[in-house]
């Protein structure tokens, strides 16, 4: 299999396992990702449109349905008092922390056919390739370390 091929299918492989651990949640894809984002800190509603790449109209109907649902809130912005920032509600951060290790729990369970070396090249290579393109931090490195490995 290629490069492509495997890049392709492979992010197919854990898009899969997101909406999967989104639906066990009762949470959309997209709200699961937003939840995963906060988890780090607020975002404001510009910074938070270009970590997930969406527009905002996309974006606002997404913070407006997770409100809803009792899991972020907007609050004002310290440094901008113009601007508003999303935030957890204590709610969601319950739930985020939550849908948070059961999507590393079966995503570390991907490679498991992979011995502990091809696991820390696999975890190597692929951190290069989302380094050198500059993708944005959506999800936090689970603390049981850049392998992926339960202890």
């Amino acid at each position: 299999m290629g490069v492509v091929t495997a890049l392709v299918r492979s992010a197919f492989l854990v898009n899969a396992v997101y909406a999967e651990s989104s639906r066990e949640h009762g949470l959309t894809p997209q709200q699961g990702q937003l939840l995963c984002v906060l988890m780090a800190r607020p975002y404001g509603m510009g910074e938070l449109g270009t970590t997930l790449g969406l527009a905002k109209s996309s974006l606002t109907g997404l913070v407006d349905r997770t409100t809803r649902n009792g899991l972020v809130r907007r609050e004002p912005d310290p440094a901008d008092s113009r601007a508003v920032r999303v935030a957890l509600t204590g709610e969601g951060r319950q739930l985020a922390a939550e849908f948070y290790a059961e999507t590393c729990r079966r995503v570390a369970e991907l490679p498991a056919g992979l011995g502990e070396t091809d696991r820390e090249t696999l975890a190597a290579l692929l951190g290069h390739v989302v380094l050198d393109n500059e993708v944005p931090v959506v999800f936090l490195e689970p603390a049981t370390g850049a392998s992926g490995r339960s202890h």
